[in-house]
């Protein structure tokens, strides 16, 4: 389910055969394009689930972000990443 097809697309990369046309790299569905911008944000483990998930809401509510990816680490860190899409105008930020 994750990526599946896309296994088929690097092993035809690296095995020496050459295309007429250059294949595009194969990108995560997570990582950073130019549509949008990240932040990333690390919670300490002393943080509790419901006081993350209100930081989390007041950045998503007043500053136009939204959770793009969440990774929890054994000893209770969370790295979470960020999203909001490019705009020519200024958005508001908050301070950390």
């Amino acid at each position: 389910m994750f990526g599946s097809s896309d296994a088929g697309a690097e092993a035809a990369v690296g095995d020496g055969e050459t295309a007429g046309a250059p294949t595009p790299a194969v990108r995560p569905r997570w990582a950073p394009s130019d549509e949008f911008e990240y932040q990333p944000l690390r919670i300490d483990p002393r943080v509790s689930r419901s006081a993350a998930a209100s930081m989390l809401a007041i950045r998503a509510e007043f500053a136009g972000w939204e959770l793009a990816r969440v990774l929890r680490f054994p000893d209770g860190t969370r790295r979470v990443w960020l999203r909001r899409k490019r705009s020519p105008a200024l958005l508001p930020d908050l301070i950390p």
